[in-house]
């Protein structure tokens, strides 16, 4: 089945007219061929120049966005592990504690284990986190 094809005319300089009948010029080639495949890469190109700049800015305001996230986060993380340390140090003089005082530390630790656990859980089961629990009036 052919396809139906229109007739161009077009002029083209000197050398480049001479390139064009040098590679027609080796077998399987022809003049047609060599320029429908030079317009299509052309257009490609076009068509790939426009899809940047249409969403080119787009994707470089996420990028900045992610950026700032990730910059936030390592804020966060060295925050946090300054805020341990110095938890650390301070308690680290502090007398043993009694036992009702360990009874009652232990209970809020195995409470924040498990209350950490069922965020993580259901975070990565895709659902919305919602605000944790209160303290129950015996983990205060």
């Amino acid at each position: 089945m052919q396809t139906r094809k229109t007739r161009h005319q077009f002029y083209l300089p000197n050398d480049l007219s001479a390139k064009l009948d040098a590679m027609a010029a080796r077998s399987g080639s022809s003049k047609t061929a060599i320029l429908t495949d030079a317009l299509t890469a052309w257009f490609d190109r076009r068509a790939a120049n426009e899809l940047d700049q249409r969403f080119g800015i787009r994707l470089d305001r996420q990028s900045r966005t992610a950026d700032r996230t990730e910059q936030k986060l390592d804020y966060l993380t060295e925050a946090l592990g300054l805020f341990i340390r110095h938890q650390l140090t301070l308690t680290a003089h502090q007398p043993a504690f009694d036992a009702e005082t360990q009874r009652l530390g232990r209970l809020r630790y195995d409470e924040f284990v498990k209350l950490a656990g069922r965020l993580l859980a259901r975070n990565s089961a895709g659902a919305a986190s919602s605000a944790p629990p209160a303290l129950s009036a015996d983990q205060k």
